[in-house]
């Protein structure tokens, strides 16, 4: 076990790490990397592209997209559109989502993991250029750092770059990242074309998370089946959560897909009988009431519930009222939107202060009925998930919540009825820090 200030880093027992490696010796140099086996050579692309498919790795950032699939579309367009060598990797550590802390952990402490997972990905799609982007000056540091200490074989002839944007919600969205990368603003642009069909310098662009790409060397070393050891058929491998709330620290665990929900609360000290449920995927899968507590954490069951495990950040609900909570989220979201789509800047506005009125008890039935409406029409109209976050806030307060909706209508709210509504982290949408 290992503390970095106020978040612990831990494994759960039982789970062998592959993520976040020799715990409690610091950052992780080159050459205690290399001797986990870092940076072996790669002589068929094609067996590896096949071990990553057989794995199952999905995307580690949110949307849980197959990462085969995306490495063998950038590969197969840049052999058609650019040639060999005519494609870019782009290693999306600009953690967005403020619940979370497992990208800039990995960058922090273990940058050569990252730059290693890199370059497979690289000599996966044939790409001869490579940027690790992020918004955190230390995890820039960092990589940097592990940069200087490679020789100039150790990438396989892929020229790294570095790209440090300003924090935001939007600025981890992939089509920000590539426009960032062109020299424009780190904001979303409409879609298509795709980063994977157009992305940086015209280029087709392999956008993935850094925690996904941290798994390509376990990959590369151990292979597929031991990958699929742990975790579940359709949810295989571990994962990084980042657990907050309960007026408890925050903890990041290693954990393998598919464990019980209440297993982890004991691991991290609630009692099931002070949850009333928990913010799921960061803040952008949404409420779930108690259900939660008969959940496993993997993308099936998540999915089945309507909501998702998103970037592996869940906050556990205990005192605070989910009105009040799903109100702090959706004041967010309408200050964090990029301003560009009408449909966005003017709905997260609207769902924000239904939201705020109903969680100060001055708002109406026809208010609510509105935001039910929004929830549902508004869905999918930005040109990012930034909306769509915000409708999935709101339809699951609705949905899970209703008796607290009908409280905050009729003035009955206990919980608020004790004082004004002062949010904890990481209700204040304020990012959990690692220092």
């Amino acid at each position: 076990m290992n503390t970095t200030q106020s978040t612990t880093i831990t494994t759960v027992p039982g789970c062998e790490p592959r993520l976040l490696g020799e715990l409690g010796h610091g950052p992780e140099d080159l050459a205690a990397y290399r001797k986990l086996g870092g940076y072996r050579p790669l002589a068929d692309t094609d067996g590896f592209l096949s071990e990553v498919e057989a794995s199952g790795l999905v995307g580690r950032g949110g949307a849980a997209f197959p990462l085969a699939v995306k490495l063998r579309t950038v590969r197969d367009n840049g052999r058609l559109i650019a040639g060999a060598g005519g494609t870019v990797v782009v290693a999306n550590g600009e953690e967005g989502e403020p619940a979370s802390v497992k990208d800039r952990w990995l960058l922090r402490n273990r940058p050569h993991l990252i730059l290693d997972g890199l370059r497979l990905a690289a000599t996966i799609v044939g790409a001869d250029r490579a940027y690790v982007y992020v918004s955190d000056p230390e995890s820039a540091h960092s990589v940097e750092t592990a940069l200087g200490e490679l020789d100039p074989d150790a990438l396989g002839g892929v020229a790294v770059g570095m790209m440090t944007v300003q924090p935001g919600y939007v600025a981890g969205e992939e089509t920000a990242a590539v426009r960032a990368l062109n020299g424009g603003p780190a904001k979303p642009t409409d879609k298509p074309p795709r980063p994977f069909e157009v992305g940086v310098d015209d280029r087709p662009t392999l956008v993935s998370n850094v925690e996904t790409l941290a798994n390509l060397p376990y990959l590369q070393c151990h292979g597929s089946t031991a990958f699929r050891s742990q975790g579940t058929s359709l949810s295989p491998g571990t994962f990084l959560a980042t657990i907050t709330g309960a007026g408890r620290p925050p903890v990041l665990y290693e954990l393998p897909h598919g464990m019980p929900f209440t297993e982890l609360l004991g691991l991290h000290g609630v009692s099931p009988d002070q949850v009333r449920g928990a913010l799921m995927g960061g803040y952008f899968a949404g409420l779930l009431n108690r259900t939660v507590l008969e959940t496993t954490l993997d993308h099936e069951t998540m999915r089945r519930l309507g909501s998702g495990l998103g970037c592996g950040a869940i906050s556990v609900i205990t005192d605070d009222c989910p009105v009040a909570v799903a109100a702090s989220v959706l004041a967010y979201f309408d200050r964090e939107n990029a301003g560009q789509c009408g449909s966005c800047f003017n709905g997260t506005a609207a769902m924000a202060a239904v939201a705020g009125a109903l969680r100060d008890r001055v708002a109406t039935t026809e208010d609510v009925e509105r935001l039910r409406r929004w929830s549902v029409l508004l869905r999918g109209r930005g040109a990012c998930a930034t909306l769509d976050a915000a409708t999935n806030v709101a339809a699951s307060l609705l949905s899970q919540f209703p008796g607290e909706v009908a409280a905050h209508l009729d003035g009955t709210c206990q919980d608020c009825a004790r004082g004004a509504f002062s949010a904890d982290r990481p209700y204040e949408a304020e990012a959990v820090r690692l220092a």
